[in-house]
């Protein structure tokens, strides 16, 4: 079962000479529960396909479903509470707030939604990324891995169709971002989560069910 549908996407910023043709008639689907990896050189287009997808980019032609969503029949209010109940963003620099421990951080997507949390499922995910423990911490008593563990659970704890991470080992040395990689991959199999990722990793895109690759804002087969 597929939980994205693109038809012919196209997105173009800028007009005229100066027109910037970011993805150009891009037609593809992604199937449900598996991990998908987004591989391209700089400028391919990789990061307006991962936003497009997570509605932050309205495209310039063509059509985007997920979980049965067509974002194009979404007003900006729509868009916005489609993003906090429907896609989990886990980010290169992890986007915490400094002042919120981690428990608070993780919770905080619920909050601006005013839902309670499952706190069955709270407990299985910090104790699944090793931050049962650190709690009560702020994110800068926490190393690289753990403020991304923290990211990831924060992802996760809405229970979204789709998890978008843009470059999530980008910054990590080489241990760290195996160690991240392999919580990302367990994801998809023990939490049953559609993972959609950017990626220059080599080693982690090997890691996916299926990889995108991108040039010039086209699939290449």
């Amino acid at each position: 079962m597929d939980i994205v549908t693109i038809q012919n996407l196209k997105k173009y910023f800028g007009e005229g000479a100066g027109q910037v043709k970011a993805l150009d008639g891009i037609t593809l689907s992604i199937e449900k529960g598996k991990f998908t990896a987004i591989v391209g050189a700089s400028g391919s287009g990789k990061t307006t396909l991962l936003n497009s997808i997570g509605g932050l980019h309205r495209p310039t032609e063509g059509k985007i479903a997920v979980d049965g969503i067509n974002l194009a029949e979404l007003s900006e209010e729509q868009l916005t509470v489609f993003r906090r109940r429907k896609i989990g963003f886990v980010f290169q620099d992890y986007n915490l707030v400094p002042e919120l421990t981690i428990k608070e951080n993780i919770l905080f997507p619920l909050a601006l939604d005013d839902s309670a949390p499952d706190k069955v499922f709270f407990h299985k995910i910090t104790k699944f990324l090793g931050l049962d423990d650190k709690l009560d911490r702020f994110p800068y008593m926490l190393s690289g891995g753990g403020q991304q563990c923290t990211a990831i659970a924060r992802a996760l704890i809405t229970k979204p169709s789709i998890i978008l991470a843009d470059e999530p080992t980008g910054s990590f040395d080489a241990k760290t971002s195996q160690n991240v990689a392999g919580l990302l991959r367990s994801i998809t199999q023990d939490f049953h989560q559609t993972l959609i990722l950017i990626t220059h990793n080599p080693e982690l895109a090997q890691l996916a069910d299926h990889v995108i690759r991108l040039q010039d804002g086209c699939v290449v087969r």
